[in-house]
């Protein structure tokens, strides 16, 4: 059967053998077989601290913030006291959905515990229980029919409209069949996801042992060549720059010296903040400048293999290792440049320091503003570092650090990828509407 057909008869592209002589797919609208409900307006008074009788606040920000991996990033993490607002509250397995979007809305299967969900969110549960699995096939159209509905400037979506859009559902075995096969690869997602978690809680703690932790001058565990070699010395981060290298410590431009105006679809990148990852560059977002401008803005090129780090975000000071072989980019405004002096200290120990609890607390103690923090450049560079005399002991632990940051980033990837193929299995086991 062609592929135009599959879209004319109502039926998916893969079809188990027991159901390919089954009628077609049956068309619903959204509200006849969901619920919907808006978030409610909490205030930012009703906010307090996590605790036992308390709620995760699911807010349009979280909905539409994800990092490299793909996974949601909840960078409000509010929280309110346990309230009678049941009909607010959106529990596992059902979808939660952002209202504005300049871009396309966003959505996501909600997995954890119950929460409350803010305005400019909405859920969306099945009205019978035997019809849960129903809401998966709302994903497709997410990105696709529901993204058309939007109105306005900032591209608003009601209730109202929701309500007319048509999916196609499967009869009952069929459903379960399509469920099962979802679920038992969602299952080894999640069995990764987990690995991916157990390692990086191994790293962390690691790190909080090869490192010394406040008030000390040695770690917790050293390596028993380099037992004997006293305390751990302590200097600023400026002094990890290498002299020899003009602007080897510098930030991006001021904004008025770096416009949209000055963007181009090909030439040298411009490296913005949301590109420095947590550790790991972020390669998702590509806008670029003239050789020109880059050339204009000499002092704030930033090359392969040079160190950047935010003056803002979350969390503040972050850091990544710039990609690629003797690439030149442009960094943004609040992007810092750090190249490192390779004769006397090892880079990854450096850029792994920079990353660790101990050294980002500090940065962030030196910041300044109350809902998202910033540090300037002349702060930055007096933050302390200890670190060992050698630099046979710093590549040592660099080393280590190295091998766990790989058999994570392995385990990003084989997550990357088995999401991937469900999205195409998704595609083909659910029949698209024209």
């Amino acid at each position: 059967m062609k592929y135009l057909d599959y879209i004319m008869n109502n039926i998916p592209e893969i079809r188990f053998p027991e159901f390919e002589k089954d009628r077609e797919w049956e068309k619903h609208t959204i509200g006849t077989k969901f619920n919907l409900q808006d978030g409610f307006p909490f205030s930012s008074y009703d906010f307090t601290e996590n605790g036992e009788d308390t709620m995760q606040v699911i807010r349009i920000t979280d909905i539409n913030n994800k990092n490299e991996n793909g996974n949601k990033i909840f960078i409000s993490k509010e929280y309110i006291e346990k309230s009678n607002l049941n009909s607010y509250l959106v529990k596992k397995g059902e979808l939660v959905l952002s209202l504005t979007g300049a871009a396309g809305f966003n959505y996501f299967l909600w997995n954890s515990d119950d929460a409350y969900i803010n305005q400019r969110t909405m859920k969306v549960s099945a009205k019978k229980a035997e019809d849960s699995f129903l809401v998966k096939l709302l994903e497709p159209l997410t990105h696709t029919t529901i993204n058309k509905l939007g109105t306005g400037q900032n591209n608003n979506l009601s209730k109202e409209q929701m309500k007319d859009v048509e999916f196609l559902s499967p009869l009952p075995d069929e459903q379960q069949k399509v469920a099962d096969c979802l679920i038992s690869l969602d299952e080894v997602i999640t069995g990764y996801e987990e690995k991916l978690k157990a390692i990086q809680s191994h790293k962390k703690g690691l790190m909080q042992n090869l490192f010394p932790q406040e008030g000390k001058t040695v770690p917790n565990y050293r390596f028993p060549e380099f037992e004997n070699d006293g305390d751990w010395l302590e200097i600023s981060l400026i002094d990890t720059a290498d002299k020899n290298i003009k602007w080897s410590f510098t930030g991006g431009p001021f904004g008025s010296n770096l416009k949209a105006s000055d963007y181009t679809s090909e030439g040298i990148r411009i490296i913005q903040l949301q590109n420095i990852g947590d550790g790991k560059f972020n390669d998702l977002y590509k806008i670029y400048t003239s050789v020109e401008k880059a050339d204009e803005l000499l002092s704030c090129n930033i090359y392969s293999g040079d160190i950047i780090l935010s003056k803002m975000g979350d969390p503040v000071g972050r850091a990544c290792i710039m990609p690629g072989e003797s690439q030149r980019f442009v960094m943004a405004s609040d992007g810092i440049r750090l190249a490192i002096n390779e004769k006397k200290y090892s880079k990854y120990f450096i850029f792994s320091l920079i990353n660790s609890d101990i050294v980002r607390t500090r940065i962030e103690n030196k910041s300044t503003g109350s809902t998202r923090k910033r540090i300037g450049l002349d702060v930055l560079k007096k933050i302390p570092l200890l670190l060992p005399k050698k630099r046979e002991e710093q590549q040592k632990i660099a080393e280590c650090l190295s091998l766990v940051d790989e058999l994570i980033t392995q385990q990003i990837n084989k997550i990357a990828h088995l999401k991937l193929h469900k999205k195409a299995l998704m595609q083909g086991l659910f029949p698209k509407i024209e």
